[in-house]
């Protein structure tokens, strides 16, 4: 999906909400859709201003349930304390599993299509129905482990 097609996706979703599209709201938008890898709240904040310096912390952390509402937005929480935010550019049909390296907190998505068939099977094996689904691995870095340090830490 293109970032105005996300963008125009994301209108519509507020005003379904009764809600405005404000400068700040795009602007988060905007960062959040120009950021290449999972970030946080904070990061997001940061970003944003850049765009828009009268964005607040209380509308970054009121827009994200927004933004994954509208499946623009995975929420990842890998346990940490901290979620993490990536774009859904691919839409909202799309699975993944998270591998996620407790060496560095690096998060790596990778496609999962199995995951739907998956869940709906054991579910209605148990006569249940799925409500949602996550695949997350905690993986240790090989090359940390040999060298005490990790090529992906910032």
């Amino acid at each position: 999906m293109s970032i105005t097609a996300a963008r125009e996706k994301f209108g519509v979703f507020l005003v379904r909400k009764g809600l405005r599209a404000t400068s700040q709201r795009l602007a988060i938008f905007d960062a959040a859709f120009t950021m290449e890898e999972h970030f946080t709240a904070d990061q997001l904040l940061d970003h944003a201003r850049k765009l828009d310096d009268s964005v607040s912390r209380a509308t970054i952390y009121r827009t994200l349930p927004i933004m994954t509402a509208s499946a623009l937005l995975r929420e990842v929480d890998i346990g940490s304390g901290e979620k993490f935010y990536r774009p859904n550019r691919d839409g909202a049909t799309t699975q993944v599993a998270q591998v996620v390296c407790v060496d560095c907190d690096k998060i790596f998505e990778i496609s999962a299509p199995f995951m739907e068939w998956y869940s709906s099977t054991v579910s209605s094996k148990l006569g249940l129905t799925p409500a949602s689904q996550r695949l997350q691995v905690s993986a240790n870095c090989d090359v940390f482990r040999q060298s005490g340090a990790c090529p992906r830490r910032g």
